[in-house]
């Protein structure tokens, strides 16, 4: 009885000590705020985890997302909260658009772990489909004004699109912009204040630091010939530009953050090789505040093209060449025109690598991933600096 109640009070005593220890030697979470749309929601499908090991540059990689079992791994020291779908905890794959995808956020968390000693949260923001330009339109870029192509065409182009009755469409859009621009502060503001529900190892003495804002997003604007009529020329998507610097002003100013680190995922899609005119501009356009002297060193434009999967491009053509027959074709005559435009093997390569649509990176998860590491790399050094 006597070593009994002796254990239990050696247990206690070094429970008190372990625990004032570990109080002592906490520190401020480091927080990430990851913003944009459905491609920072994440369509990387986790099935297509086996063709990272296909790639030299992303096998590396994979050995960090897979456990020994073979299992993706859970982080010990990074937690999240995605409060569009209600989703928080530790994290791991299935932070994506849905439970079985990855977005930026997996590896990205995965990287930082690896290279800061403090306990990290990430706060994702994203809503797939939405603009710049209207959407997260930041408050000091003002109302949204239209373009002259739209202020020319809509009057002509009634029922083909655009609202019979203009004073409306102008009225819902007065509404509609920099609404999720708002939303995104709402949520992010929430989190701040209820970190402790999310990330037990928040210690409120030490509090925390703004580390870093990650934005992903383009898709909206860059298809949108209304709002960007002179795409395919230099300088036409200008406007984007003057959006993305009044972003980051406003992000900093709202959150009280004047030096937040930020980085720009430029956009990727189309990959590097032979990208249409609309997708160089477009690229340019985006990573164009980062070399404002305003900015220089704290904000950082990273392109996502090199981790374009040129491979399951050429398939993912081919796929939608032979759906659209669908209809036109039928029974053996459409699997005829199948095996001719596809081979076994391309087949099967698709089903190891990709799942969405070319907007959507293909869906693969080898290309969210390395954009993921590579969004925390830049972060870290701006870090350094």
């Amino acid at each position: 009885m006597r070593n009994t109640c002796f254990k239990m009070m050696l247990t206690t005593a070094m429970t008190v000590v372990l625990g004032s220890a570990a109080l002592a030697g906490a520190k401020p979470v480091k927080i990430y705020i990851l913003a944009g749309q459905s491609n920072m929601e994440g369509q990387g499908a986790i099935r297509t985890f086996p063709a990272i090991a296909d790639d030299p540059n992303a096998a590396p990689l994979l050995k960090q997302m897979l456990d020994d079992s073979g299992k993706p791994v859970v982080c010990d020291r990074v937690w999240i909260t995605y409060p569009a779908q209600k989703r928080q905890g530790k994290l791991s794959a299935g932070f994506g658009a849905s439970s079985d995808r990855i977005g930026p956020e997996f590896t990205f968390g995965l990287t930082m772990q690896k290279h800061l000693d403090e306990p990290i949260l990430l706060i994702k923001i994203a809503w797939g489909g939405k603009s710049l330009h209207t959407d997260f339109r930041p408050p000091s870029a003002g109302p949204y004004r239209m373009s002259s192509f739209q202020k020319a065409q809509y009057p002509k182009q009634k029922g083909h699109g655009i609202p019979k009755d203009l004073a409306q469409w102008k009225a819902d859009k007065i509404k509609a912009t920099g609404h999720y621009y708002r939303l995104m502060l709402e949520d992010i503001r929430k989190a701040l204040k209820n970190i402790q529900a999310v990330c037990p190892a928040y210690d409120a003495k030490q509090g925390y630091e703004l580390a870093g804002f990650v934005w992903f997003q383009g898709w909206n604007d860059y298809c949108d010939g209304h709002v960007y009529p002179n795409g395919r020329k230099p300088g036409g998507y200008d406007l984007y530009s003057e959006l993305l610097a009044h972003f980051i002003r406003d992000v900093r100013k709202d959150l009280s953050a004047p030096n937040l680190p930020f980085i720009i995922g430029v956009f990727g899609v189309r990959g590097l090789i032979d990208p249409d005119q609309n997708t160089v501009h477009f690229r340019q356009a985006m990573a164009a505040p980062a070399k404002l002297p305003e900015f220089k060193g704290n904000v950082l434009a990273v392109p996502t093209a090199p981790y374009w999967a040129e491979e399951l491009e050429a398939i993912y053509w081919k796929r939608r060449k032979v759906n659209s027959m669908h209809g036109k074709l039928h029974g053996k005559e459409l699997a005829e025109f199948k095996a001719k435009t596809i081979t076994p093997e391309q087949e099967a390569l698709w089903q190891r690598g990709g799942s969405n649509g070319d907007y959507h990176y293909l869906g693969s998860a080898r290309t969210y991933a390395q954009i993921g590491k590579a969004f925390a790399e830049a972060l870290l050094k701006t870090k350094k600096k």
